[in-house]
């Protein structure tokens, strides 16, 4: 066994993500993250609640980061230049963490109150880069979808050698959020165009 460690919930969850990166999120089991802290399985039950615990806190643990890094990487920037930032740093955070970012989508439950918590603190900074466009509501939550179905499925095709073509992933990922930003513009002129229109129907 390795030396033992001082054992809480950070070191625990920090580990794990460190086995989910170097050898896949399977790998992460109670007996393999006891062994890697020099303990015995039985010592994590004092702070997660077996395996499924784990993989609950895993995820809940990688949205923070991916959270984290999306923060700070858009901090003082905006429009065009905010979302580009958001979107390198996206993919980037999935390349550095592929286990980690993988445990963020395989949550025991969706639906449990602390993952939606962390997911939709990823949604309300995504709205705040997305504040400059004047969206309505709905179109800037469907802007966010559409920006995270982008984000994910590049991240996902890079994971899994979906990009046979010798050109430069970067220059791919750059060109893809040019399309979108392109079909945002096209968006809200007609937006524009329709307020004129109901403007002057009402005058």
């Amino acid at each position: 066994m390795s030396p033992r460690i001082a054992l809480d919930l950070l070191t625990i969850l920090e580990t794990a993500a460190e086995i989910a990166d170097n050898e896949g999120l399977d790998a992460v089991t109670l007996a393999s993250l006891a062994k890697k802290l020099g303990v015995r399985p039985p010592s994590l039950y004092n702070h997660i609640e077996g395996l499924h615990g784990l993989r609950k806190q895993l995820a809940v643990y990688g949205l923070e980061q991916l959270y984290s890094t999306l923060a700070d990487a858009s901090i003082g920037r905006s429009g065009d230049d905010a979302v580009h930032t958001l979107g390198k740093a996206y993919v980037s955070f999935a390349r550095t963490h592929p286990g980690l970012y993988e445990a963020t989508l395989q949550s025991p439950d969706p639906l449990d109150l602390d993952i939606q918590r962390a997911g939709n603190e990823i949604v309300k900074l995504t709205l705040r880069v997305l504040h400059a466009y004047d969206l309505d509501d709905e179109t800037a939550m469907h802007a966010v979808r559409s920006l995270r179905s982008i984000f994910h499925g590049f991240a996902s095709l890079e994971r899994k050698g979906g990009f046979g073509l010798p050109l430069d992933h970067n220059v791919t990922l750059q060109f893809l959020i040019d399309t979108f930003l392109t079909g945002i513009l096209q968006k809200q002129k007609s937006m524009d165009v329709n307020q004129i229109q109901i403007d002057k129907t009402i005058s």
